[in-house]
C-alpha cells in the first residue's frame, strides 16, 4: 500500500472527492464495475493523482469506512454527551448510525457482497479494516463508559466488542431490510435494547455471573 499523501487541507479534499466519486461509481456500477481510471475521470484528477492518495479500490473503501466511522461519532455525539442511561446510549447510537448509512442502503447489497467474503481485505474482520473496527468499537466503549450500566467485572472490558458484534449483526439485517426508510431495522433496534440491557445487568449476579465468566474465557480463547 502506498504511503499515506500529507494531510494539507488541499490533499484532504481531493482525497474526499476521489471517495465521493468512488462511492457515486461503486452505486451505479457496483464495486467490480468501477476502475480507478473511472474513479479519477469522475473526480476530476489524474489517474496518478488517485493512485497517489490511494493504492487502489481496497484502499477506497478503507477510507469509507473511516469517514463512516467519523460521521457515525459525530451524529452520536449528542446522545452521548446528554444521557447516562446505558439503554438510551445504545438505543441513540444504534439508531444513528442507520441514518448516516441511509444514502448508501441501494447499493449495500452489491458492496457487501464483497465484504463478507472472509478472505476479502474489505471485510469489516480484516486486517485492513482493523483501524475502521476500532474506531467503531471505540464508540460503543463510549457508551458503556459514560453510562449507569453496572456489569460484572469480567465483562466489562469485553462488552464493548461483543456490542460491536451486536452492531455487526444489525448491519446484516440493515442489508436486506427493504421496508420503507428501514423501519424494520428500527424496530430490530428498540427491541433489542432493552434486552441487552437486562442480560448486562443481570450479569451480575452470581446465578449468572458463572456463565459470564465461561463466556468470557471463551472469548479469551478465540484472541489467542
Amino acid at each position: 500500500m502506498s504511503e499515506p499523501a500529507p494531510r494539507t487541507p488541499k490533499a484532504e479534499q481531493t482525497r474526499a472527492t476521489i471517495v465521493a466519486a468512488a462511492m457515486d461509481l461503486f452505486r451505479t456500477r457496483g464495486f467490480e464495475g468501477a476502475t480507478m481510471r473511472g474513479i479519477a475521470d469522475a473526480a476530476g484528477v489524474s489517474l496518478g493523482s488517485a493512485y497517489y492518495y490511494f493504492s487502489g479500490k481496497e484502499h477506497l473503501i478503507q477510507a469509507f469506512y473511516g469517514q463512516m466511522q467519523d460521521d457515525h461519532l459525530s451524529a452520536a455525539r449528542e446522545v452521548l454527551e446528554t444521557e447516562t442511561d446505558f439503554a438510551a446510549r445504545l438505543r441513540g447510537v444504534l439508531t444513528v448510525w442507520v441514518e448516516v448509512a441511509a444514502p448508501y442502503h441501494e447499493f449495500a447489497g452489491t458492496f457487501f457482497k464483497n465484504a463478507a467474503d472472509p478472505t476479502s481485505p474489505l471485510s469489516p474482520f480484516s486486517p485492513e479494516s482493523a483501524d475502521a473496527r476500532a474506531a467503531s468499537t471505540a464508540i460503543f466503549r463510549d457508551v458503556v463508559e459514560g453510562s449507569d450500566l453496572k456489569v460484572a467485572s469480567s465483562l466489562r472490558p469485553r462488552l464493548p466488542e461483543l456490542l460491536w458484534l451486536l452492531h455487526m449483526g444489525m448491519v446484516l439485517f440493515w442489508v436486506h431490510d427493504r421496508s420503507p426508510g428501514q423501519e424494520r431495522t428500527l424496530a430490530l433496534v428498540s427491541g433489542a435494547v432493552p434486552l441487552v440491557d437486562k442480560l448486562g445487568r443481570l450479569s451480575r449476579l452470581p446465578v449468572v455471573r458463572g456463565v459470564v465468566n465461561d463466556v468470557v474465557a471463551l472469548l479469551d480463547y478465540l484472541d489467542d
